[in-house]
């Protein structure tokens, strides 16, 4: 089993995960669909905070995967709350207030109902993300830093996501430090190591026989506050900080090979799928 499918599957409770997806819908419904279906399995309660294009994304996904979807919401094990409607209700001028912000999460968390004597609480929240993409990048640390006070008081694990392009300028330790601060794991971009794969590729091109000498120096590149992190992730940040000259060549070439391989995988996953699970 990859690290990422145990993450998705038993996360830890108070564990608070991050996924940079960028314009990758796929990938992030596959993973948030894993994440809310195992926890259906384990009798876990729902809570999904999201966009009604994620909600429906996710639901789909589900139910190919086997799920009984509407079950679980006629039973209140799986609650959907509106992201952009929750968000307008928690934030005072320009930043999410905590008494308002406990209150809804707290009201909607008290409408959850996990299997009596063996479910926890798993919740996945996209308001972060609404608010890093319209630019509000302090308000959504802030609001990382309420999530983390109630996960504090609460047993439960939370999932968060933002579309930010691993590939791209946002994703650098400038950017991105009080972010990783705020989680204990940034959700891997893919279990097969195709990105990794992808970074080194690239490296070799632009690089030559530079290359190897500078994944070794690559080796020591995460911080202990960070969230958890693979190596690729880790990899892309540390040409970000240690090579602007050569970093934006080298990780666009690797876009390229990513994307490829990425796109193969997917499509062999998707014929994986029984005509039993796609009902």
């Amino acid at each position: 089993m990859s690290r990422l499918d145990q993450l998705l599957e038993t996360p830890h409770a108070g564990g608070h995960f991050v996924q940079l997806y960028g314009s990758n819908e796929r990938l992030l419904t596959a993973n948030v669909a894993q994440y809310l279906y195992e926890g259906l399995k384990r009798g876990d309660g729902l809570l999904v905070i999201a966009t009604a294009e994620h909600v429906y994304a996710f639901t789909q996904k589900m139910r190919r995967l086997g799920a009984d979807v509407q079950a679980a919401i006629a039973d209140r094990q799986l609650i959907f709350v509106d992201a952009r409607d929750t968000l307008a209700r928690i934030m005072v001028g320009g930043q999410p207030d905590w008494r308002l912000f406990e209150r809804a999460i707290g009201t909607a968390i008290g409408r959850v109902e996990a299997q009596p004597e063996s479910g926890g609480l798993r919740a996945y929240g996209e308001m972060v993300g609404l608010l890093w993409n319209d630019g509000k990048c302090a308000a959504a640390i802030r609001m990382e830093q309420l999530w983390n006070q109630l996960l504090g008081s609460l047993s439960f694990n939370l999932y968060c996501a933002y579309p930010i392009d691993v590939f791209s300028n946002e994703f650098q330790i400038a950017a991105l430090d009080a972010l990783l601060c705020a989680h204990t794991h940034v959700v891997p971009a893919a279990t097969t190591g195709d990105l990794e794969t992808a970074v080194h590729r690239s490296m070799d091109d632009i690089l030559g026989r530079r290359a190897e000498g500078l994944r070794r120096l690559m080796e020591g590149n995460v911080r202990p506050s960070w969230a958890v992190m693979s190596k690729a992730e880790a990899d892309i940040l540390w040409l970000r900080n240690n090579l602007p000259d050569d970093s934006e060549s080298i990780l666009e070439r690797a876009r390229q090979y990513y994307q490829v391989s990425h796109t193969r995988t997917s499509l062999v996953q998707e014929r994986r799928v029984t005509p039993e699970m796609a009902r």
